[in-house]
């Protein structure tokens, strides 16, 4: 029986002599560029993200306030007054505990016979938001008038 038997033969690669292995693998100079360009993308894109969830949870607590501003709207019709109506959602988003509470809401003063108004107190992550604390009036009043907030 015949075998033919083949031994490992060194190679030459490309910019290396003959018997030279190759290293693969990263140098420290290419792992410190990645980590730098990673650093330098996390620091833009970060403000950013952040800016993008305070407005979506200014958003959010917009909506809420207007929904409660409707539910005071059906309250008078039914009594005639705005006197003993309570707040739907007190906090913002829906249903929000502890840490993950974005905006307090609550009444400025308490509601009185023809009039009232609602504010949406920034919380927890919320509260270096630059539009501040958010109003809603019987009238429609909304304040601040900052050009964004509303």
């Amino acid at each position: 029986m015949n075998t033919i038997m083949t031994f490992w033969r060194p190679r030459a690669f490309p910019g290396g002599a003959l018997g030279t292995v190759r290293q693969r693998g990263f140098t420290l100079i290419e792992l410190m560029i990645t980590v730098a360009v990673v650093g330098i993308l996390a620091a833009v894109a970060y403000p950013s993200y952040t800016g993008f969830v305070q407005r979506a949870s200014r958003t959010d607590a917009k909506s809420l306030l207007l929904e409660n501003a409707q539910f005071m709207e059906r309250f008078y019709t039914t009594n005639n007054t705005y006197v003993g109506a309570n707040l739907l959602n007190t906090v913002s988003p829906k249903g929000a505990a502890g840490g993950s509470i974005r905006y307090n809401i609550s009444f400025s003063a308490g509601p009185a016979a023809t009039s009232y108004t609602m504010q949406a107190v920034p919380a927890n992550a919320q509260a270096t938001d630059s539009c501040g604390t958010l109003t809603l009036a019987n009238t429609g009043a909304q304040t601040p008038t900052t050009s964004g907030c509303w």
